[in-house]
């Protein structure tokens, strides 16, 4: 290599070595992401204070900035944790979230307010946001994949929320509707029980709400009244929605569902006298005969006008004869 090769590396390795400061760097900020930063400042969406910071996040989501508004409001959160504003911020992470259709996401900061800020004065409002994003879910709203691409819709993840809710307000303009749906979103998937026992709790939390009491008695009975569809000859789920539904009749008897309560009790009756019978068949083709007239009477017992009564009083006199020593 020439001398002049060598002077020249030299010349060029001091130059880029030399300090000097940069006029445009980009600065990454944990929770921010990158940003320009403008030479000696702090940028133009960055304040000194808590209170202007609020300012410059409110009036980007003024603007539908949302991105400006969430990046300023997590930059005060950051810097502010402890400031008067912080509440303020953190509900406006999540009022960006739920304006870019990020439900999940919206739905975990508000939760974060609750969870951070338990005195705050905006857990009114956040309670209520929470609730419409649960009923979005409730209703068949996907939850996204990886976050981004709306996938499937979950019952379970929709149970948790509306949980969620109870806990952060019982007794709040939404919290006895949410315990309520609960119960819906057990029943959605099929989780009678589950269903069931949201209700219930509904029914005993709430009991001073009529209109919230009245409506978990009629849904649990209802859950009840869906388990037996699927109990086989276990009538004992059939017994148990004839029992909550006849409370509800008592209970509210100018409720204007009490007429299809009674439908209903006249089904679940009727299925009754169905399994009964058939287990009462069951019983005599083993030619196990007492077994049989139990469930014949069981027949008589909870469906005397049934459509299978009749026959169940044929078959018990011809057993007795048969007992008795007389061929059937």
């Amino acid at each position: 290599m020439s001398r002049r090769s060598v002077c020249l590396f030299w010349l060029a390795v001091g130059v880029i070595l030399w300090p000097c400061p940069s006029p445009a760097p980009l600065v990454y900020t944990p929770g921010e992401g990158w940003t320009y930063e403008a030479v000696g400042g702090v940028g133009k969406w960055k304040r000194e204070t808590a209170k202007e910071q609020m300012a410059v996040a409110q009036a980007a989501y003024a603007q539908h900035d949302y991105t400006l508004a969430r990046k300023s409001a997590t930059r005060l959160l950051q810097t502010w944790p402890l400031s008067d504003f912080a509440p303020h911020a953190q509900n406006l992470v999540g009022l960006c979230y739920e304006a870019e259709h990020d439900d999940e996401k919206a739905f975990k900061a508000y939760q974060l307010v609750f969870d951070k800020y338990p005195r705050s004065d905006q857990l009114g409002e956040v309670v209520r946001r929470q609730y419409q994003i649960g009923l979005r879910f409730l209703a068949g709203q996907r939850f996204k994949l990886f976050g981004v691409i709306p996938f499937f819709s979950d019952m379970d993840k929709t149970a948790d929320m509306f949980e969620k809710i109870v806990a952060n307000g019982p007794y709040s303009a939404v919290g006895p509707s949410a315990q309520l749906r609960i119960g819906a979103a057990r029943e959605r998937q099929k989780s009678y029980p589950e269903a069931v026992t949201a209700y219930e709790r509904a029914a005993d939390r709430y009991h001073d709400l009529p209109v919230i009491a009245a409506d978990a008695v009629y849904r649990a009975g209802f859950a009840y009244s869906k388990e037996a569809q699927s109990a086989g000859y276990d009538q004992g789920t059939a017994g148990q929605a004839i029992a909550t539904f006849t409370d509800f009749i008592t209970l509210f008897p100018n409720d204007a569902r009490v007429n299809e309560a009674k439908r209903i009790i006249t089904v679940l009756k009727e299925e009754q006298s169905r399994g009964n019978y058939m287990i009462a068949t069951f019983y005599e083709g083993q030619k196990r005969w007492n077994g049989a007239l139990i469930y014949y009477n069981e027949v008589l017992v909870q469906g005397p006008n049934s459509r299978y009564a009749s026959v169940a009083r044929l078959r018990i006199d011809q057993i007795k004869k048969y007992i008795a020593g007389t061929p059937p």
